[in-house]
């Protein structure tokens, strides 16, 4: 059967069908394919887990530089006339040695040890959300669950105050909703609401920035206001919002999507909740399987810096690449029965975080928090069961369901 490259790109197929994981099993059964969406960048869809490995591991071959996603035809054109005030680059969009100076900025609060620190704020993050479900009923677990959970501890580590989490969650859905008209402001150009919407994350950034340098504190939102850089240079303003924007908006909607689809995985496999109630040292595996499984990063894009050779394919200088992470999640070369949810599956190579270099710098947090959820989902959630079909964000970039009704039942908290 013949793949139609929109399928793979498509925010609007990924809107109604969610990701296209029979496309991606016939991919990895043929050599690379160099793919011509209509209406989109051409690429080559990189699907197989050794083949993103390898380009990862390369980057003064394949590099971020040129952009982390794969534009559509209009995208492009309005590039080139773009009005943003200010051109701005996050960690994702830097190759080395750039990339490194930048992400030593703020690993060391990443680290193992400095997410210890945060345990009493992701425990009690994941504890408030399902008390504030009540005993019993029906819920949008997206709305009222796993957007709040990450919502609550990233923002209390950057600095946001609770009345400006609902604000923070409308910009971070507009920035990451892709063509999805349910999370973009309506009656403007997708030019006009990129302006603003980069206006707004500045002032709100802004102000904790400036407060944090006047006001140092010991949280994350001090590190980065007051960050230098290894020559003893202040950090730049733009760099220290573009770090901001990234710790949030990235550390938001991928743990977001992860635990939607945990919710959903369990829903459709109630014998591995099951499993995880009467086991709890299945917890860790639990949590990377989670990761594998629902890989919200669904791809990255690479652009060749030169011409070359790969996989026995004439590759020129400026040729894209789509790594899709969700594909090499369930390469049957690497995992056994790879559509199989199993929350002890060990080995679990999985690159739901990413590969080499560009491994995602807040992939402890994530686990952390992913961990303080399913904890409260074994120890509490007595039964659940669909109450409607989920209802999947337009996008191909950050994958998920936007709406995951659920109907529940819940047990007191213990003590």
């Amino acid at each position: 059967m013949i793949v139609d490259a929109l399928d793979l790109i498509s925010s609007a197929h990924y809107g109604e069908f969610g990701p296209p994981h029979r496309q991606w099993a016939e991919l990895r059964a043929q050599p690379l394919r160099y793919v011509e969406p209509e209406g989109h960048e051409h690429f080559w869809a990189v699907t197989r887990h050794a083949d993103i490995m390898e380009i990862s591991s390369r980057p003064e071959d394949f590099c971020n530089g040129e952009g982390i996603v794969l534009l559509t035809d209009q995208q492009v054109r309005r590039r080139e006339s773009s009005q943003i005030p200010v051109a701005m680059k996050t960690i994702i969009e830097m190759d080395p040695p750039e990339h490194g100076v930048f992400r030593r900025v703020a690993s060391r609060y990443f680290t193992p040890r400095g997410i210890e620190r945060l345990a009493e704020i992701v425990d009690q993050s994941a504890r408030s959300v399902i008390d504030a479900l009540g005993a019993e009923g029906e819920a949008d677990f997206v709305t009222e669950v796993t957007q709040r959970h990450p919502l609550r501890v990233l923002s209390t580590i950057l600095g946001i105050e609770p009345e400006q989490e609902e604000q923070l969650l409308e910009l971070t859905a507009q920035l990451f909703g892709g063509d999805d008209p349910e999370l973009q402001r309506e009656g403007e150009t997708r030019e006009q609401a990129g302006i603003e919407l980069f206006m707004d994350f500045y002032e709100m950034f802004n102000t904790i920035i400036q407060d944090r340098r006047a006001n140092p504190r010991d949280d994350l939102a001090t590190m980065l206001a007051t960050a230098t850089l290894e020559n003893g240079e202040p950090l730049g303003d733009i760099e220290t919002l573009g770090y901001y924007l990234i710790v949030f908006n990235a550390g938001h909607d991928t743990t977001r999507h992860s635990l939607t689809g945990a919710f959903q995985a369990f829903l459709d496999n109630p014998d591995q909740l099951t499993r995880l109630r009467d086991d709890s040292s299945l917890m860790k595996t639990a949590v990377e399987e989670v990761v594998r499984y629902v890989a919200p990063v669904n791809y990255m894009k690479r652009t060749a810096t030169h011409d070359l050779v790969f996989d026995g394919h004439d590759i020129a200088k400026g040729d894209m690449f789509a790594l899709f992470y969700a594909s090499a999640n369930r390469d049957e070369a690497v995992f056994e029965d790879p559509d199989r949810f199993d929350v002890g599956r060990s080995p679990n190579r999985h690159l739901g975080f990413g590969w080499a270099e560009h491994y995602c710098l807040g992939a402890h947090l994530a686990r952390a928090s992913i961990t303080a959820l399913l904890q409260q989902l074994a120890a509490r959630m007595e039964w659940m069961e669909p109450a409607g079909p989920p209802e999947y964000v337009a996008s191909s970039f950050v994958v998920g369901p936007k709406h995951l009704p659920v109907r529940y039942r819940l047990a007191q908290p213990p003590g």
